[in-house]
């Protein structure tokens, strides 16, 4: 049997435990004033953060010159670097974190009348280390290359239910880069950008294979 004094300290125990769970929850970090840690939910605190620091007027504008052609056209495959599909100065090649002068927050650009994309991960600032020109239209070698099909879109359970991501999530953490704003591909622009966490109603779901038929027994 269990020991009353016992009986008494296990309840106490667990109440600790719990507020210690909140607690670290509920650290504020100094930078952004954020109540999320880093790591959480796949970097989810890069959303927050930049919610806070778009204006709500760019993440709920829309140019709608951007669209999937144009978007899968700069890529080799779906998932892949996009490349630069502009001249680069070359004052830019001895300091990458220049691209990130337009990138980083976007807004419109006069030399190319066009809004400009935002980077999702604009941390990682060896840029040309995965983005590159196209100095040739000529190939090194003959090859019989074909692209992978890009995800389908829509893919809800149910006719109500939010769609699930089709992608991975490296290097895409922040789903308001890519899904908001003027810059953002009208196919994918959500009409709610200023709500929360993304991934709290969109799940991830990178189809590998044939799902398969639940059924009752």
């Amino acid at each position: 049997m269990m020991d009353p004094q016992e009986r008494k300290i296990k309840p106490i125990m667990s109440v600790i435990a719990l507020s210690a769970t909140l607690f670290f929850f509920a650290v504020v970090d100094g930078k952004s004033g954020s109540q999320v840690p880093e790591n959480y939910d796949n970097q989810g605190k890069k959303i927050f953060d930049a919610q806070k620091a778009t204006p709500v007027q760019n993440l709920e504008a829309d140019s709608g010159s951007r669209n999937l052609n144009k978007f899968y056209g700069l890529r080799q495959y779906p998932g892949s670097p996009p490349r630069i599909p502009h001249e680069v100065d070359l004052t830019f090649s001895g300091k990458e974190t220049d691209c990130l002068s337009c990138h980083e927050k976007g807004g419109y650009s006069p030399e190319f009348g066009s809004f400009v994309p935002v980077t999702p991960h604009p941390e990682n600032t060896l840029c040309y280390q995965c983005h590159a020109q196209v100095t040739t239209e000529r190939l090194f070698v003959e090859s019989e290359w074909k692209s992978l099909s890009p995800p389908r879109l829509g893919q809800s359970s149910l006719p109500s239910s939010p769609p699930p991501v089709p992608h991975s999530l490296q290097l895409r953490e922040n789903c308001i880069a890519c899904h908001t704003g003027p810059g953002a591909v009208a196919e994918i622009r959500v009409s709610h950008a200023s709500r929360g966490d993304c991934r709290q109603c969109h799940a991830i779901n990178v189809k590998t294979s044939v799902p398969l038929e639940f059924s009752r027994k």
